[in-house]
């Protein structure tokens, strides 16, 4: 089929790039003229585990192609996702003005023939009766300077609602092997080439387990469908404070809160996943979507009070290291504390809320000097808009003359460190692990001492 993917930011250059690979033909338009040009150069701007190898394959295939003119790629696709950001306004409600510029853009390059357009970006709930309505006045706005009131009376779309549920760091992974599918909408004929669209990976055809059941498609209407992806965010977000507000509460009382995830996530209602127990949530969706949550219900008149207790636990979950810190150095002006990753997560370069500018602006504020090591932000030799904290090459160079050092991101290449070596150039071998992520006796035999999140 032909695909056009408006927007290459995380969400939409996967999602072309997946799509090309299992055989459409995919146009990925971008405004930044840069950024397209990097792209037809085979890089990918973003940095995801086999990105730019299945970037590079489908673009030599002759199945991906980058544009930064918007009527090509309108003109090209039966199907047009639209997969720009929708950042969060200080208010907590999702700022959408790019979503309507697409939306009208769109409209402005509509054609004869049947097209359906995808909400691709997590929108308010009640979006897709708002696109149409842009697409419809950027229609009436073309057909006005042409003053061809006839032009695009041939004009035939219709706006459906497919959500994503990616992970960065594990994206390629989650688009061939999803849980599920969502499509909302009112349209048959919409929903029948959304599933032909997705028959592949419904099929499992590119999945590491063929012999699964086929992937489930949940059809329903827009407004369900955008509910879908906002409640799954907002409690996969309170089930990690939930986690750490136990925790907190083990710290307190000598419990071990790695031991209690382990006991009550064996309990088949309740599971093991996103029971990890640190310093919070963070990245570009959970704050996002839940605030646009809680946004959406105080318009309607609810009061979401479980949401509003997870976000202030995850506030205060944040400041957890600080006090941590405190407890075992005392006064903190003067000392220097090294920072394990940066990212809000591994096996990504994205810094969006991450929980690292917390601690750096507080440890900042109490007047220490902090340090840091992140396998990916080290490596670009990009400061990423930070400020206040110095980036080292190498976790040695990390650990010399510190005070103590924080597990900030789990990344991998963490666990096999030579923490041995680390501890003797530090100055205070302290350990604060931020994630419950490494060994307690292997580093305690590295002469570290070792302090964890609800592991007293």
């Amino acid at each position: 089929m032909r695909v056009c993917v408006i927007g290459t930011g995380y969400v939409g250059l996967v999602t072309g790039v997946c799509l090309a690979h299992i055989g459409h033909q995919v146009i990925c338009v971008d405004n930044n003229e840069e950024k397209v040009k990097l792209m037809k150069s085979g890089q990918s701007p973003i940095y995801e585990p086999g990105l730019s190898e299945l970037m590079q394959s489908a673009t030599e295939a002759g199945r991906l192609e980058f544009t930064a003119d918007l009527g090509l790629g309108v003109k090209h696709g039966e199907i047009l996702f639209v997969a720009v950001g929708t950042p969060p306004l200080p208010t907590g409600e999702s700022d959408t003005r790019y979503v309507e510029a697409v939306a009208r853009g769109i409209g402005a390059h509509l054609d004869s023939g049947f097209r359906v357009i995808v909400n691709k970006s997590t929108v308010p709930i009640g979006s897709g009766d708002w696109v149409r309505r842009i697409v419809l006045d950027g229609l009436a706005d073309r057909q006005m300077s042409e003053e061809a009131t006839g032009n695009g009376s041939d004009v035939n779309f219709e706006v459906i609602s497919n959500p994503e549920f990616l992970r960065e760091g594990s994206a390629i992974y989650d688009t061939f092997n999803p849980d599920r599918i969502v499509l909302g909408g009112h349209s048959e004929k919409a929903i029948t080439m959304m599933q032909e669209l997705y028959q592949p990976i419904v099929e499992r055809k590119f999945s590491e387990d063929p012999s699964l059941p086929p992937v489930p498609v949940v059809v329903t209407d827009l407004s369900s469908a955008e509910m879908i992806k906002y409640a799954a965010n907002a409690f996969l977000a309170t089930k990690i404070s939930f986690i750490n507000e136990v925790a907190n509460i083990c710290d307190r009382v000598g419990a071990n809160v790695t031991q209690v995830a382990k006991g009550i996530g064996l309990d088949s209602r309740i599971g093991n996943k996103f029971l990890q127990a640190g310093i919070g949530w963070g990245g570009s969706c959970f704050p996002k979507d839940v605030s646009a949550l809680i946004h959406t219900a105080s318009d309607y008149g609810y009061n979401t009070e479980l949401l509003n207790a997870a976000v202030n636990v995850n506030t205060r979950q944040r400041v957890i290291i600080i006090e941590k810190l405190q407890q075992e150095l005392k006064i903190l002006k003067g000392k220097v504390i090294g920072l394990l990753g940066l990212t809000f997560k591994p096996d990504t370069d994205d810094m969006r809320d991450a929980p690292a500018l917390n601690i750096i602006e507080q440890l900042n504020r109490l007047g220490a000097k902090v340090k840091a090591y992140d396998p990916i932000v080290s490596a670009s030799g990009l400061s990423h808009g930070l400020s206040g904290v110095l980036i080292e090459t190498d976790p040695q160079r990390l650990a010399d003359a510190c005070d103590a050092l924080v597990i900030v991101t789990e990344w991998q290449e963490f666990l096999k460190l030579d923490y041995g070596k680390m501890s003797k150039l530090m100055v205070n071998p302290v350990m604060i692990d931020g994630r419950n992520f490494l060994d307690q006796t292997t580093l305690e035999q590295a002469g570290f001492r070792y302090i964890g999140i609800g592991r007293s």
